[in-house]
């Protein structure tokens, strides 16, 4: 594959142009398409194999005037210091509200909350529900600006006015993170590179990897369902490696300059031999992501395909563009004050001062001195941080995690006032009469039994389909949805009283709603984090055998990330659940993790882990395989590539960052500060300090492979050595550089 990707990166530095072209002509081509896409996105969440995904697919066939997909906006209302709401001025100050209501943009019927029997009267309190005739994901700004008008006319009187669901959130503010990454970025690639030329390629190049997947993302999220989470979680993920990605492969073409090869030699080489590490690299990721689709909830396969295209991606542009864009800036790819030690090629002898090591030299020496003991300490402080994990929670937000100064938290607070707090999250059952069981009988003595449960606070009368085959009870626990006692509800339900009633009337009983899905939807993640770990470690674990040809060198990269991840993990719960620091980075309302963070952030930390653990230890491999001992090799890998992988961590950690602070969608802002937590601690931490602790207690072992196994193994030579024979044969190869020792032209 080395020889391959030296031709491709060959190629593309001669035809640098072509190269450029084509992705340009894609871009634009992917934009038309993003341009060209209109309508809503539908959502398709959907939970398969659970009880509340098969109840909701028997309401929407037996109670078909009931949308699921439909959208509705509860507007509640109260009256000040306590006063009956029913009184003749307050229900003439809610009768303008919901006039108002009437006439608006798609507005199908507006409830009356004083109607006989609406039981939406509590006290000072009431609500109306307001259907419009749209599904989700299509609401426009007029109709948020029409509902929040009408809500101010109300206020006006004395009312307090307050509005939960789609209509009333309005549009989801992303906040610009990939800003400040970018802006990060720049900074920490000038510093590295000392050329604002050699800093700007690899931002470039990873923009533009970027647009063409959040366009086709664009462009395929009505076809596909794909949401705006998810393309702004795929730009997080494809703006971090892309910039990680070009790089590697910038840093190692300078290298080759160095070493006295031609400007077309060096991107040959350089995407031969880091291109390799690259390829590798994306493939850890892209598995990981993919590998997604085994917990079989749509939304997250969609994610994971999605971010895993992204990653496709900016491998592709790594390997090609990066390589032509290397050929267009020439000389410049060093910075003035480095060309200026040879003028006439401007290539310099090297980038550090003549018998000075470099900070990676020193710090390999120095873990290399002590490795049982920063062994010891980088895996007690590890520990530490992985602590809080024992105590997560896991639940999907609703508004009463949302920002106190916020419409939908105080409707919802309203209303637990005034109803409980059960009322925000009804649980559904569902009583299937198919098979001949007498349901009014039935549904008489399942409401009896409800108000013996403890935990109830109330029922509703049951309703039935057309033709009495099928009905529906809305029962309102004591306790909110995410409350770890409407769960014990839930199961309790499902386990006893469910089993009960179809063993006296032969009725089937369901238990749905949004809080027993947001139930089964924790229990799905759950079940599937040990054997997605599996899947994923297991297929990376085989992955890094073949490249490294090792037991032991992948066996610690796999341990090695279970730290990390456990760590992150930990710091997720202590600030996002316990609250510790949450308002640094805008965290107003603590609560549950969200129940498909843990997972989502298992597969993209695993793949990230393995770039920093495939850049670092193939040159360790490869210094190794020319000849050099255990513990200097560890050196030279150190001393060729910990300044890059340090500045990619910090690339990707403030990219991650600024998600987190700037975003303030929930799930964004979780990732963010998880992936940036994980990157931070094994990047610097379990890379720069774990992997040259084993590697100099271990020595020699690290690279021993069973004679059986190594014959068996296909040999894909991401250390180069098949490409060097390949230079050899061709008089390109070590001896002919150092016989000739041309200098380096354009």
């Amino acid at each position: 594959m080395a020889t391959f990707l030296y031709k491709l990166g060959r190629l593309s530095f001669r035809r640098r142009w072509w190269a450029v072209l084509l992705w340009v002509a894609l871009l634009f081509g992917i934009g038309a398409g993003a341009a060209s896409s209109s309508g809503a996105v539908p959502d398709d969440f959907s939970l398969p194999g659970t009880e509340s995904q098969e109840a909701l697919d028997l309401m929407e066939e037996e109670f078909p005037e009931a949308n699921a997909d439909s959208v509705e906006t509860t507007v509640v209302f109260q009256a000040p210091d306590g006063a009956d709401i029913t009184a003749a001025e307050w229900q003439q100050a809610v009768g303008g509200v919901l006039a108002e209501l009437e006439g608006a943009d798609k507005v199908l019927s507006v409830t009356d909350p004083f109607a006989e029997q609406s039981g939406a009267v509590s006290g000072s309190t009431a609500y109306s529900t307001v259907d419009y005739d749209i599904v989700s994901g299509d609401v426009s700004t007029e109709m948020h600006d029409e509902l929040i008008a009408a809500m101010e006319g109300g206020r006006e009187t004395g009312l307090a006015v307050e509005a939960s669901g789609e209509v009333a959130m309005g549009e989801v503010e992303m906040g610009g993170g990939e800003v400040i990454g970018i802006v990060v970025a720049a900074i920490v690639l000038v510093i590295t590179f000392g050329s604002l030329i050699a800093a700007g390629l690899p931002l470039l190049t990873a923009l533009i990897g970027v647009m063409v997947g959040v366009l086709g993302i664009a462009a395929l999220s009505t076809t596909l369902g794909l949401s705006e989470t998810t393309g702004i979680l795929a730009m997080m993920i494809g703006l971090a490696v892309g910039i990680d990605y070009a790089l590697f492969i910038v840093s190692r073409y300078r290298a080759e300059l160095i070493a006295g090869h031609s400007h077309e030699e060096a991107a040959g080489r350089a995407t031969g031999t880091a291109g390799s590490a690259v390829v590798f690299a994306g493939l850890t990721v892209i598995i990981a992501l993919a590998g997604l689709a085994v917990v079989n909830i749509p939304v997250l396969t969609k994610m994971g395909l999605a971010a895993s295209a992204n990653v496709a991606v900016a491998v592709l542009v790594a390997l090609t563009l990066v390589p032509a864009a290397l050929g267009i800036v020439g000389k410049r790819i060093f910075g003035r004050r480095l060309r200026k030690q040879n003028p006439e090629t401007g290539v310099p002898a090297s980038l550090t001062k003549p018998g000075k090591e470099n900070g990676g030299t020193r710090w390999a020496r120095a873990i290399l001195r002590r490795p049982a003991l920063a062994l010891a300490a980088s895996v007690v402080g590890l520990g530490v941080l992985a602590v809080p994990v024992a105590s997560m929670e896991l639940g999907l937000p609703d508004n009463g995690t949302q920002p106190e100064d916020t419409t939908l938290r105080k409707a919802y607070d309203m209303l637990s006032d005034g109803f409980g707090p059960g009322f925000n999250g009804p649980l559904m059952l569902i009583l299937d009469g198919r098979d001949g069981a007498d349901l009014e009988a039935t549904a008489d003595t399942v409401a009896g039994e409800l108000e013996q449960i403890e935990g109830i606070a109330a029922s509703a009368p049951a309703m039935y389909n057309e033709d009495g085959t099928m009905a529906t009870l809305l029962a309102f626990p004591t306790t909110g949805p995410s409350d770890h006692d409407t769960t014990e509800l839930v199961h309790q339900l499902r386990d006893e009283l469910a089993p009960q009633v179809e063993s006296q009337s032969g009725a089937e009983m369901l238990v749905s709603g949004a809080a027993a899905a947001n139930i089964d939807f924790s229990d799905v993640m759950n079940d599937a984090l040990i054997p997605y770990l599996a899947l994923v470690v297991g297929l990376a674990f085989i992955l890094l055998i073949l490249v490294f040809r090792s037991i032991l060198v992948p066996l610690k990269a796999a341990l090695g990330f279970l730290l990390s991840v456990l760590a992150a993990l930990g710091s997720v719960v202590a600030v996002f659940q316990w609250g510790w620091a949450a308002e640094l980075i805008g965290v107003e309302e603590t609560g549950p993790i969200m129940s498909l963070m843990p997972i989502f952030m298992v597969g993209v930390i695993f793949g990230l882990a393995m770039d920093y653990e495939v850049f670092l230890v193939t040159r360790m491999r490869e210094a190794h395989v020319h000849g050099e001992g255990p513990s200097q090799s560890v050196v030279t890998g150190f001393n060729l590539n910990a300044r890059v992988v340090t500045a990619a961590a910090v690339i990707m950690i403030s990219v991650f960052a600024g998600f987190a602070v700037t975003s303030t969608e929930a799930m964004v802002k979780m990732m963010g500060f998880g992936l940036g937590v994980a990157v931070l601690l094994d990047a610097f931490v379990v890379r720069m300090i774990i992997v040259p602790a084993v590697m100099g207690l271990v020595g020699e072992r690290a690279w021993w492979l069973p004679k059986w196994l190594d014959r068996i193994l296909p040999n894909v030579d991401v250390e180069g050595e098949s490409l060097e024979r390949y230079l050899e044969a061709n008089g390109k190869g070590r001896a002919a550089v150092e016989r000739q020792r041309e200098p380096a032209g354009v």
